[in-house]
């Protein structure tokens, strides 16, 4: 049987896959869309972004019923928390958005492969899994997107010691419950927990949580979140884990002080990496650098011409949006037209309550880099 051969053949369907493989389509080029998931949409769609927004937004409703509502004259009795509806809800949301993305991607007229997806050159790929076949193309799109980086020291058990897809899904509020990193995922479903009820406690290795902000901005996000009730430790170095009278105890150094934590579930929110495990990448040449990021040029191309790689799998922030963008770009680039990103204008954003969010170059980064600058600020 002869392979099928495509004018692109995106790997992952995430935000920068499906959207890749949507615009592709769109100007004229025969798409494949390989996924080793049942579902469209990557982590973002699935158990990231968009299930977190949504815990988010009901747990802020939560926190209102219970905490403002009165000073609007909104009289609710004890409100309480029925976990398997919130879960509910929040599928909801996801299995909507995922059949709205599939519709998409078939009204394009995008070949869907389910399986995983493994470069045998620079034109051919491999796929195993509930579609086991061979196809070829003229160009390749990697776009697989990363995962939790896990700590030797706190191996993930999906129990106790959980990442940030396992915090989506707890099936009661933990009594107490510690979160290692105070970025953008630790932040947000600290934030959650915390709303619903959960004691939390934020450990953070640098002076400050949200380091990529100003530093006067999450001075005053800082003292903001431990009014709401979280409980916030800086610059603090977490050295591992250990069971005391049948509890858990996170163990953490403050300078010369020794800290421990009590806590039923330990969220490990250290950051992501990327992932391009089983991808085939040395057998095709692809090079990589020390973090394993595929290494591109300004045309999203890498070292072999025919491959191109976008998302979280290449250097620069981990952004669903960024991704997206460069779906976007590089399916023009392959339709001979001008595609473009401008970096300078990716906003950041911790959907917390309140939200941070930056764009551009921030006051710290203006200084350190000498660029004179106007600062206002108001209230």
């Amino acid at each position: 049987m002869a392979e099928e051969t495509f004018d692109v053949v995106v790997i992952g369907a995430g935000p920068g896959g499906y959207v890749c493989a949507i615009r592709a389509a769109q100007l004229g080029l025969k798409t494949a869309l390989i996924e080793k998931e049942k579902t469209l949409g990557g982590t973002c769609l699935n158990v990231g972004c968009i299930p977190s927004k949504a815990l988010l937004h009901s747990s802020e409703m939560i926190h209102f019923a219970r905490n403002g509502a009165a000073a609007h004259g909104l009289k609710i009795e004890k409100p309480e928390v029925d976990i398997s509806t919130l879960r509910k809800k929040t599928e909801t949301v996801v299995s909507n958005l995922v059949r709205g993305v599939s519709m998409l991607v078939d009204k394009r007229g995008v070949k869907v492969f389910e399986g995983t997806g493994r470069l045998v050159n620079g034109t051919t790929i491999e796929i195993s899994g509930k579609d086991k076949k061979t196809i070829t193309a003229k160009s390749i799109v990697i776009a697989t997107g990363s995962a939790p980086v896990e700590l030797p020291f706190l191996p993930y058990d999906g129990k106790t010691i959980v990442h940030s897809t396992h915090a989506l899904s707890f099936d009661k509020v933990p009594e107490k419950m510690v979160v290692v990193g105070g970025g953008a995922i630790g932040l947000e479903l600290g934030s959650v927990w915390s709303r619903l009820g959960s004691d939390v406690t934020v450990v953070e290795f640098l002076p400050r949580i949200a380091a990529t902000f100003d530093t006067d901005v999450t001075r005053v996000y800082e003292r903001v979140l431990k009014r709401q009730g979280l409980k916030i430790e800086t610059g603090t170095k977490v050295t591992g884990v250990k069971k005391a009278k049948g509890k858990t105890i996170l163990t953490a150094e403050k300078g010369d002080k020794k800290l421990e934590f009590e806590a039923e579930k330990i969220l490990v929110a250290v950051g992501r990496r990327t992932f391009t495990e089983g991808l085939g990448l040395e057998e095709a040449g692809v090079e990589i650098d020390e973090k394993k990021r595929i290494q591109t040029n300004e045309r999203f191309q890498t070292n072999v011409p025919s491959i191109y790689a976008i998302g979280d799998v290449t250097s620069g922030p981990m952004l669903a949006h960024k991704a997206e963008e460069e779906g976007v770009a590089v399916a023009e680039i392959l339709a001979g037209q001008a595609g473009q990103v401008n970096y300078g204008v990716i906003p950041n954003v911790i959907y917390t309550d309140p939200e941070v969010a930056s764009v551009g170059v921030g006051e710290d980064e203006a200084k350190k880099e000498k660029i004179e600058i106007n600062v206002g600020k108001f209230p």
